[in-house]
């Protein structure tokens, strides 16, 4: 094989091509499908922050927020409000009811992106036993004037509730930290749905809720402002996990980009 020879041209840059490749997909990806995918969120190990390591997986189509419990697709995030909107594929909602699945977050999600404050949790079809309905009947409060029987007679799935029991089963409206700490099998409740932007559902009924779970995060600035304004991409050592700004594919810094 020569210099001229057409196979080693092609041997040639091929290689370069596949060195292009790998420099290209090294750095952080900024988009799943349409969602722009901004710190201290990533996709790609070493990118962001180190809380939200693995917390994210993109699909061919979809966008992931992954948890012990299963994998939710993420409807939005909103950077500027630092939240972000899941949905659990096993919940209930009023078109379609589904056996009780538990929402499981590990302890570092539980304190760095937990349910917002207006995210209620909506435990249905309870039994008399049930501790929500008893010993921890202070868990339990008032959603905006909303009541059990109201979400068992307006959504079509609910209504196999009224129909079974020829009543209307006990509900409880409830906070992220009950399904937290006690398993829907503890809590003694067939079904559950979540419920977000609670402060503005007050007069609107369960066929317009807003069905899904809103995560709030904050983050202390690790100095990835600086970072960014410096052209570098916010990330960190993925053996330290101390920061890092990533200024190109073989270059890192520990501050900005100022003088790469």
């Amino acid at each position: 094989m020569t210099f001229q020879d057409p196979s080693f041209i092609l041997f040639t840059i091929l290689i370069i091509f596949l060195q292009f490749l790998a420099a290209t997909t090294s750095l952080c990806r900024t988009f799943c499908n349409n969602i722009p995918i901004n710190y201290p969120f990533a996709i790609d190990d070493g990118c962001g922050a180190p809380q939200f390591r693995h917390m994210l997986n993109c699909s061919a189509t979809d966008l992931f927020f992954l948890t012990p419990s299963g994998s939710y697709k993420i409807q939005t995030i909103d950077y500027n409000k630092k939240t972000v909107v899941i949905f659990d594929p096993s919940m209930s909602t009023c078109s379609i009811l589904q056996p009780h699945h538990d929402f499981i977050m590990t302890e570092i999600q539980s304190v760095t992106i937990p349910p917002s404050p207006d995210t209620v949790f909506v435990l249905m079809n309870c039994s008399i036993d049930s501790p929500v309905l008893n010993h921890y009947r202070s868990l339990c409060f008032n959603f905006s004037g909303h009541s059990c029987d109201e979400l068992y007679s307006s959504c079509t799935s609910f209504k196999l509730f009224h129909i079974l029991s020829n009543a209307t089963p006990p509900c409880c409206f409830t906070t992220y930290d009950t399904v937290k700490f006690m398993s829907m099998n503890i809590l003694d409740c067939t079904h559950y749905t979540s419920v977000y932007n609670v402060d503005s559902l007050k007069g609107v009924g369960p066929l317009d809720w807003l069905y899904g779970i809103k995560l709030s995060y904050n983050l202390p600035d690790l100095g990835c402002e600086r970072c960014a304004k410096s052209g570098g991409t916010c990330g960190f050592d993925v053996e330290t996990q101390g920061f890092l700004c990533i200024c190109s594919t073989t270059t890192n810094a520990t501050r900005d980009c100022g003088n790469k």
